[in-house]
């Protein structure tokens, strides 16, 4: 009789990469809530712990019978709806691109730590919050 250990190498080394994808993500989601923006701390959580999720799946649920890349691409696409659903074109010009490629550089950390690579993961969400916080707003009005 075939028994299932829950506790092996393995099923610790998904979990570590889901929670690390989900720390990530609640960091950047931070810094959004903070700017008082409609995407915050839960959906930037979901979205990279999501995409962390689908990696892991792809790598370790389909052992050699799928290509794990293609889950990558199905984030990429779902995930650009999700941000797509974002942007609202206004009198004064278009928002919601930031909270867009936020989410969209979210994902991507996700997939980044759900493939196991962890220091391009952990460097790319460390630029997130820099690039939202330090870098000049773009304002169509005053150029």
């Amino acid at each position: 009789m075939a028994s299932y250990h829950i506790f092996t190498n393995a099923n610790q080394e998904m979990v570590i990469r889901i929670v690390i994808a989900a720390f990530l993500g609640a960091v950047i989601g931070y810094e959004r809530a903070r700017a008082k923006k409609p995407a915050g701390i839960r959906t930037h959580l979901l979205v990279c712990m999501g995409a962390a999720l689908f990696t892991v799946i792809s790598i370790w649920g389909f052992a050699g019978n799928a290509d794990p890349s293609r889950i990558a691409a199905g984030v990429v696409v779902g995930v650009g709806f999700l941000g797509a659903g974002t942007i609202l074109r206004q009198e004064r010009g278009v928002a919601g691109l930031t909270t867009a490629a936020t989410i969209w550089a979210v994902a991507a950390v996700g997939v980044a730590i759900g493939a196991g690579l962890y220091m391009v993961g952990a460097v790319a969400a460390a630029f997130v919050p820099l690039a939202l916080r330090f870098l000049p707003h773009h304002h169509p009005d005053t150029d």
